[in-house]
């Protein structure tokens, strides 16, 4: 079997990894253990890089089409597959050993996946605002103009301190709230119970973005959250998916 291409973008950390959405699929992949290599992209070259492999375009928020990443690349069945979700249901078609959408759940965790979201999307512009400070000049330059196209919002907006960066924790941090009693209702260690999925590697990628991106404190502050339950569940996933 010849690996599969994952299309990440890359960053000024050690090991480059920061996005929640391209980790997705690297969980999955590792999950099911199907052998990979990683293209690193920087996110100015998303939209050239992406173009080379013929790689289809998302619809962002203004309704706009673009390149992003994650993209798979399977040079076993030719598909070239754009997006996170997407790619979670290919690899479930194509590779179905190790269930990441166990017994039939696809649906539901789509559906998961759009109330998580949801739920942090409004909370998470701080956190977009340390992106830019990760990134190469010429990719900050970029992914300032994206997100503050998507938002609809100046970008002094995404850095602010004070009362309104308070705001935006406090909304993080009432998101999580109900994120921790969905996992509660379940009377598992996973959020379908004691059955691992998909869900759980959604959720455990905004977690690693949140400390891969975030200064020391900020992490720390999140750590604190629901007795621990992020950080937690962010072990569990990465040794669920052999990536501890």
């Amino acid at each position: 079997m010849q690996p599969l291409v994952l299309y990440d973008t890359t960053s000024k950390l050690p090991g480059n990894q920061w996005s929640p959405n391209p980790a997705k699929p690297r969980f999955a992949l590792s999950y099911k253990g199907l052998p990979f290599v990683t293209v690193w992209v920087e996110y100015s070259e998303i939209a050239t890089v992406m173009k080379s492999i013929s790689a289809k375009q998302i619809k962002r928020l203004d309704g706009s089409d673009a390149y992003t990443v994650p993209v798979v690349s399977d040079p076993n069945t030719g598909a070239v597959i754009t997006d996170s979700l997407e790619i979670a249901s290919y690899l479930e078609r194509t590779y179905p050993e190790k269930p990441i959408f166990p017994n039939n759940s696809e649906a539901l965790i789509r559906a998961f996946d759009s109330a998580y979201m949801s739920l942090i999307f409004p909370a998470v512009k701080f956190v977009i605002g340390r992106v830019a400070e990760i990134l190469s000049p010429d990719s900050a330059k970029c992914f300032i103009e994206v997100r503050s196209k998507d938002f609809n919002l100046p970008w002094d907006q995404f850095t602010s301190e004070g009362p309104k960066r308070e705001a935006q924790w406090e909304l993080l941090e009432k998101a999580y709230n109900t994120v921790y009693d969905w996992y509660q209702k379940s009377n598992g260690k996973w959020i379908m119970g004691d059955t691992f999925s998909y869900a759980d590697i959604i959720v455990a990628c905004f977690v690693l973005s949140y400390k891969r991106v975030m200064k020391e404190d900020e992490w720390a502050r999140i750590s604190s959250w629901n007795g621990g339950k992020w950080t937690q569940l962010l072990t569990d996933v990465e040794k669920e998916c052999n990536l501890a």
